[in-house]
């Protein structure tokens, strides 16, 4: 029986966070969430989507919509665009609403007791003794457990670890991306623009303007000519490490394939990222026996669906939320393993539907390039 166990969380983005807040709740203090960034990120923009359910489950840890909604509309405007022009459009209702990683984080980050949360510690290492898990810090030092989650992201030292076999593959597309102070559309509509084969532009109103996202196909080649790195060595390109040629070619790209309006919005922002979008073999299993204890994977550490899904966040806070049931039980192996067997098959059929989407817009290659296992992300 664990009916008091000790509890290792690692990873301080989103999915982390919110755990660390279900199990507060839920009455499981002993509890040590870490994240390798030395303190709160201030990081803008980021739009993404939270369905209804993720929003009932942030809900019951004291976060409000109107802490973390950017806009009034829950509804997704479907625009075809063929050679610039508009020339359909369709209001889609969506079953939830629109936030930003920025507010959502810091939301969840004003909630944690600092107790809690040790920042600036990264976890390198996990080895097992006779009673279960022991988290391994950089700085050398080590912490046992009963339960370690990895909640770590798309570059999970936690998937590494316990899965080593799933190859991670770069899929031929890379999402640029970027915030305008320009302001939105009255209707406060998510727009997404249908731009034919080979990319989308999705456009949506947060505090202080508009953020937007333009998914584009680009070769191992190109993304090392534009970037000065393959996509392997670094999935994550800021503002600092984008070069001339490749704000040239988005402008270009813009002004080709986009609206005028749309068009002048990327080419007149100025601080930029961009995104490698990377692929990872279907995970066969999310629970790890290490000792008397054990180390699941949760969230995107899991399962990183492409974002033309608009599952990743969602699919966090919902593992997270039926984690927590199922240690309510006590039982850590047989619950363990009744939460995977409910929650494995939907991350799987999330990354496929990924794959599906992605072909139908023709973005991405029909099949993944490999990267070397242990490059630098």
């Amino acid at each position: 029986m664990y009916k008091h166990p000790k509890i290792a969380i690692v990873g301080g983005s989103l999915t982390g966070p919110t755990l660390a807040l279900l199990l507060l709740r839920a009455g499981f203090d002993d509890l040590t969430l870490y994240d390798a960034a030395p303190a709160l990120a201030t990081r803008t923009g980021g739009v993404m989507s939270l369905e209804n359910t993720a929003l009932d489950v942030l809900a019951t840890i004291g976060i409000p919509q109107r802490e973390i909604v950017t806009g009034r509309s829950d509804t997704i405007a479907q625009i075809t665009v063929r050679n610039r022009r508009p020339i359909k459009t369709t209001r889609i209702p969506y079953p939830g609403r629109f936030t930003t990683w920025a507010l959502l984080h810091a939301a969840l980050r004003a909630r944690l007791p600092g107790s809690v949360l040790h920042l600036g510690t990264r976890i390198v290492g996990l080895h097992e003794s006779v009673r279960g898990p022991v988290v391994v810090r950089a700085d050398g030092s080590s912490e046992p457990a009963d339960l370690v989650v990895f909640a770590d992201g798309r570059n999970s030292i936690g998937r590494r670890l316990l899965d080593p076999g799933r190859q991670t593959c770069y899929s031929g597309c890379v999402a640029h991306r970027g915030t305008s102070s320009r302001p939105g559309d009255p209707s406060g509509d998510f727009r997404r623009y249908d731009l034919g084969q080979g990319g989308q532009f999705n456009l949506a109103p947060v505090p202080g303007g508009q953020d937007w996202i333009f998914g584009l196909n680009a070769s191992p080649n190109e993304f090392r000519a534009w970037f000065g790195v393959s996509p392997g060595e670094r999935s994550y390109v800021t503002d600092g490490q984008i070069g001339g040629s490749a704000r040239s070619r988005l402008d270009q790209e813009a002004v080709d394939r986009l609206p005028a309006a749309e068009a002048h919005l990327v080419v007149s922002t100025r601080r930029r990222a961009a995104v490698a979008i990377m692929d990872v073999d279907p995970p066969t299993s999310m629970v790890w026996p290490i000792g008397a204890g054990y180390a699941v994977l949760l969230g995107d550490a899991l399962a990183p669906p492409r974002p033309v899904t608009a599952r990743g966040a969602n699919a966090g806070i919902e593992q997270a939320a039926g984690l927590v049931q199922c240690l309510r039980h006590g039982q850590l192996g047989d619950d363990l393993r009744d939460w995977e067997r409910h929650c494995l098959p939907d991350a799987v059929a999330t990354l496929e539907r990924g794959l599906l989407i992605s072909s139908r817009l023709g973005l991405g290659t029909s099949h993944t390039i490999p990267v070397l296992d242990g490059a630098r992300r």
